[in-house]
């Protein structure tokens, strides 16, 4: 577990957890609702042989300010004004769940952006993304006890089952080659609705690793092998090998 530091971004303090030489290319990682950065540890640990590592504790999250103001586009706003801050002007980003959310939002083109940073997300990897499409919402109960989360940032539960239609014809937008990694039958996400997404994205590539929602954690030698031979430059991905 590498050691969490702080940055200012976006009127609220970002913890983040960094690893690998900064002599290679970023790479952010982003966590599940109710997670936090370390729940990418091993993850990041395979990857920063060959990549600098960035795992953030979104809003809400772990050391991160819990402000209790919840949407996907702060969410979004977050993650862009956390490459300002570490002047990353170009990165890939892998998202879980939630977190595939903001990342995909993120990779769309802002047009009050669109001059200054056109291609701020390189590649795009969405392992089990929060599909924008209307859903029946899910209702979370509170568990007991002291979180490592602010319990009001399940809000985005709610907003994740009625989203804007302009996220999912912004999924057009998104330049940036992608892949994404569906749970198969196991996971309560739609995996039609995942292959829907992969369709809509320029370039988008579908694979499923049947491990659930929880991919890189029931199954991480998969998914790192997947996620490697995806970011390999010229590699196609592959399901691999069980």
């Amino acid at each position: 577990m590498t050691e969490l530091r702080l940055v200012r971004a976006n009127g609220i303090q970002l913890a983040y957890r960094e690893s690998g030489s900064p002599a290679t290319q970023p790479l952010l990682l982003l966590h599940a609702l109710g997670e936090n950065s370390a729940d990418w540890d091993q993850v990041a640990a395979a990857l920063a042989a060959s990549w600098h590592v960035y795992a953030l504790d979104l809003r809400g999250h772990g050391r991160s300010d819990w402000p209790g103001t919840y949407t996907l586009a702060l969410l979004r706003d977050d993650v862009l004004a956390f490459l300002d801050a570490l002047k990353l002007p170009q990165v890939t980003v892998i998202g879980h769940s939630m977190g595939g959310a903001a990342a995909y939002l993120a990779a769309m083109r802002q047009p009050e952006r669109v001059r200054r940073q056109p291609e701020r997300v390189r590649r795009l990897i969405l392992e089990e993304p929060a599909p924008p499409w209307p859903r029946v919402p899910r209702s979370p109960v509170r568990p007991p006890g002291p979180l490592p989360f602010d319990w009001a940032v399940t809000t985005l539960s709610g907003e994740a089952s009625d989203p804007l239609a302009s996220s999912r014809d912004g999924l057009a937008e998104i330049t940036a080659p992608t892949l994404v990694i569906a749970g198969g039958p196991d996971s309560h996400v739609s995996q039609d609705r995942l292959a829907d997404m992969a369709a809509l994205i320029p370039g988008g590539q579908l694979i499923t690793i049947p491990a659930g929602h929880l991919v890189h954690a029931a199954q991480p030698a998969r998914f790192i092998s997947a996620v490697t031979a995806f970011l390999a430059e010229g590699a196609s991905p592959v399901d691999p090998p069980a």
